[in-house]
């Protein structure tokens, strides 16, 4: 159906380019215009080209950053895909008992960050939290979790699978629904069971979802902010510093505006490739589900 005036379809895009534009692409433009300036919020911005970036780049702040966002981003893609497709199948069933559990686990992604990470806060508290005291009464040795190097990003990406398997097991509930019943009558009749199933019918059907399920979790989990605030404050040694917190850092905390807006184009250009990704794997996994 064509519309009575050629202009219509833009009037009717209208509120949403306007909403884009001032909120995006107008913030994105001084984001860019300010990573070649040095500004301290207090003093007029002194014009200083490529430094914020070179300093970015020698320093070497920028690669730790990403090391440390890409190293949680895999681990939290990777625990919230594998829970989320297992529990999926685990609760893909008619029930009042499987509708309260897929509604409890799915519950946690619709709870606030900060309240997400306030009740873990007290969960892993060195000296009083749940998990503490449940190894000591068995005997085993404890630790900080949250004020250990070694396990603080862990313990960062553990609440965030958490708080996101609810989402994947969702996503994953409707491709698994959305695969029709003759295909797994058909191969039960062949003699194939349960595990033979899932190899030649469920996980070639999901190939889609999954691409769809890991690159929008791993959008997520480079957007990661009000969890690593709140439990951490990017510490302990600066090993929970994630981008998102290193670019609120430097320009709340150490003034740096440019700075700041050199990381916001860098991880701009970052969140691009990923988009780019996800689109990539979902086409890739269509095509993949359609030759099978």
């Amino acid at each position: 159906m064509r519309p009575r005036h050629p202009l219509h379809p833009y009037w009717m895009l209208a509120p949403t380019l306007l909403v884009i534009g001032l909120f995006f692409l107008y913030p994105l433009c001084v984001a860019a215009k300010d990573s070649f300036y040095r500004w301290d919020l207090l003093t007029e911005p002194e014009y200083a080209g490529f430094e914020n970036y070179t300093r970015l780049a020698r320093s070497g702040e920028l690669v730790g950053v990403v090391g440390r966002t890409v190293t949680f981003g895999l681990v939290v893609v990777g625990a919230s895909t594998a829970l989320g497709l297992a529990l999926a199948i685990l609760l893909n069933r008619r029930g009042r008992v499987y509708a309260f559990f897929r509604s409890a686990i799915f519950s946690a992604y619709v709870v606030s960050w900060v309240a997400v990470a306030l009740l873990w806060m007290w969960i892993l508290d060195a000296d009083a939290g749940v998990v503490s005291r449940a190894f000591r009464a068995v005997g085993i040795p404890t630790m900080n979790w949250l004020g250990d190097p070694r396990s603080a990003l862990y313990a960062i990406a553990f609440v965030t699978v958490w708080k996101i398997t609810g989402y994947a097991m969702v996503v994953y509930l409707a491709g698994l629904q959305a695969i029709p019943p003759t295909l797994f009558e058909a191969a039960a009749l062949d003699g194939a069971g349960p595990m033979r199933r899932f190899i030649h019918v469920t996980w070639p059907s999901l190939r889609p979802t999954t691409a769809f399920v890991a690159s929008t979790g791993l959008i997520m989990s480079f957007q990661a902010f009000d969890v690593v605030r709140v439990m951490t404050q990017g510490g302990p040694v600066r090993s929970t510093t994630l981008f998102v917190y290193a670019i609120y850092e430097e320009i709340f905390v150490n003034l740096r505006v440019g700075r700041a807006s050199a990381l916001v184009m860098v991880f701009f250009v970052i969140l691009i490739l990923l988009t780019v990704l996800n689109l990539w794997a979902f086409r890739a996994g269509r095509r993949m589900k359609e030759a099978t």
